[in-house]
This record gives C-alpha cells, structure tokens and sequence, in this order.
C-alpha cells in the first residue's frame, strides 16, 4: 500500500512540475476520509536550490529520506536533458527500485530516470519536445511521444506539465482505487481520466527545409489537402518516376507520402476544430476525408480522441 512518498530535487526545478505531485501527495484531506501520505522533499544537491521562475528553496531533507519511500517523484527541471547528474541520486534511484518501491518522473525528469539506467528496455513518456533527444541519447529506450503517461511499474513516467497529473492520480487510482482517485481529481478540479494522448497538443509542423527535391510537391500538398492523390499523379509533378519519388520522399521526410498526406489532414481537422464553427462534416470535406465517419475514424486512430471530445477539450463543452 502506498503510504510514503517522496519528490526529489535538483537545481533548477520547475515549480509548477514539483507543485503538481505536492498537490496529489503532499495535502492531508483525512477530513473527507481520504488517505493521508508521508510526503516530503528531498534535495539531491545541497539545502538550498534555485528555481528558474526567481525564487530558491530551502530544504530539510537530503538523498537518506528517500530510503523509505514507497513512491519517489522526480519533477522536470531546467536543462535537465543536457546535464549531469549527481551519482548519488542515481544510486539511491537504483537502490529503490530494487527494494521494491516505485519511481515516478514529470516531463524533463524522465532524463534523469534514464541517467540512472531505470528506463532500459522500457517503453516511457516525456514532453513531445524531448522525444527525439531522449531517444537519441539513450537508444535502448522505446519513447512514446503521443501519450501521456506510461506505466512501466515500477517506473512510471509522464509528458510534460498536467501530464504528470494524469500519472500522480493514476498511481493513486491503481494503489487507493478510482473513488479515491476520483474524489482527489474533484478536489483539484482537474478530470480524474483525460481521454487521447499528448499528440493533441503537438504545434502543427512546417514542411522540413531539407526536403530539397520534394518541398515543392510538399507544398502543393498542403495546399490541396481536400484532393484525392495517388503516389503517381505526385510523381509525375516532381518529373520522376513513382519509385524514384517515393525513395525521395521517405528520405528527405522520414514517412511515405500517404502517411505524410495523412497527418496534414489530420493537422488541419485539429486547426479548424479548435478555430472555427464548421460542422464535423464540412470539416473533414475540406481535409479530405470525405465524410464525419472517415475522419473520426482517423482522428482516434492518430489522436486517439473524438473530433468532438478534441473540440471539447480546446474550446469548451458549448463548442461541440
């Protein structure tokens, strides 16, 4: 049973990040009957440390208070994907888990969980925006970029800021159950269980620079998102041969050129969801999917989320 918990820091700590796992461990709510956690914080780097939003901490615990941990949070920092880290909160990371207790990181401080060798041969999560760095310095983890948390017990990781809100109450939900997680959600105001995954909040990209033989067909493209297309018909606009293109275009874009055309209509079904009143069914006539059925088919396919539940979830319940 979860009962003591711990959040360790290191310089640079992002205070909303190490507010989100205060907020779910660190208040007593006995009065409504709801379980009450040993929670404290613990710094990996001396008594006194720094936030980039311009105020400092100063902490009565060090590394000895997380070898009573059930649970140790890592919240995100600043510059966490490129520093060192203190070996001796790598060690006491490792020690926990091999004595049986959970080890929970918010966005960037997944970083540090890979530091430590916790996440090879895992699947994880972290913020969209350190997908690739992640897996690019640790390539024995599997990355997920488009959810928002993963539960790898006994490593738990999340994507980037309310993200590690989702984790905290799903922790709480599988050790406490869902009415305990529920009434602490509701208490926070904050949905006990958000459906879809981070991919709904990753911004639109532009066609990559270094697409030199295709960026103009990549452009076309997304201008004439609602046309049907065949690899050849696009081929033939780029004055090669439909092999040739399609070898092309996978290198210079890193997918093939339906999955590539696939994504840009879904892009642009979030964009006019979240900008305008159009109906579904005007909405996937101009992306090209054709009907209402076609694009929500593709939008929890990609988004795992509804097209109205993604305009809910933008715009407010009126919207849909």
């Amino acid at each position: 049973m979860l009962k003591n918990v711990a959040a360790v820091l290191l310089d640079g700590v992002h205070p909303f990040e190490l507010g989100v796992v205060c907020e779910v461990f660190g208040i007593d709510r006995s009065d409504e009957g709801l379980p009450v956690y040993d929670f404290a914080v613990a710094s990996a780097e001396g008594p006194t440390l720094t936030t980039p939003a311009g105020f400092s901490m100063v902490l009565e615990h060090g590394l000895e208070r997380l070898e009573s941990a059930d649970l140790i949070a890592v919240p995100a920092g600043e510059s966490y994907v490129a520093r060192a880290y203190p070996p001796e909160l790598l060690e006491a990371l490792c020690a926990a888990v091999d004595r049986g207790a959970r080890v929970l990181s918010v966005c960037s401080g997944a970083f540090v969980l890979a530091a430590a060798g916790l996440l090879d041969g895992r699947r994880c999560a972290v913020h969209w925006r350190h997908a690739e760095e992640l897996a690019r310095r640790h390539p024995r983890i599997t990355v997920e970029p488009d959810v928002l948390y993963v539960d790898a017990d006994p490593v738990i990781t999340s994507a980037g800021t309310a993200a590690g809100i989702d984790a905290c109450l799903h922790i709480v939900r599988k050790e406490q159950g869902p009415e305990v997680a529920n009434r602490i959600a509701r208490r926070m105001v904050v949905p006990p269980h958000r459906d879809g995954g981070q991919a709904q909040y990753i911004e639109r990209p532009l066609p990559r620079s270094s697409c030199d033989t295709v960026g103009e067909v990549l452009a076309w493209m997304e201008r004439n998102l609602h046309e049907e297309v065949t690899v050849e018909q696009l081929a033939a606009r780029a004055h090669m041969s439909p092999r040739t293109f399609a070898r092309r275009f996978q290198q210079e874009t890193g997918t093939t050129p339906y999955r590539w055309l696939l994504r840009q209509r879904v892009l642009l079904a979030q964009h006019l969801l979240e900008a305008t009143d159009e109906t579904v069914d005007a909405i996937a006539g101009r992306t090209g999917f054709g009907t209402a059925a076609a694009l929500r088919h593709q939008f929890v396919r990609t988004l795992d989320t509804t097209p109205n539940a993604y305009r809910r979830a933008f715009r407010g319940p009126q919207a849909a």
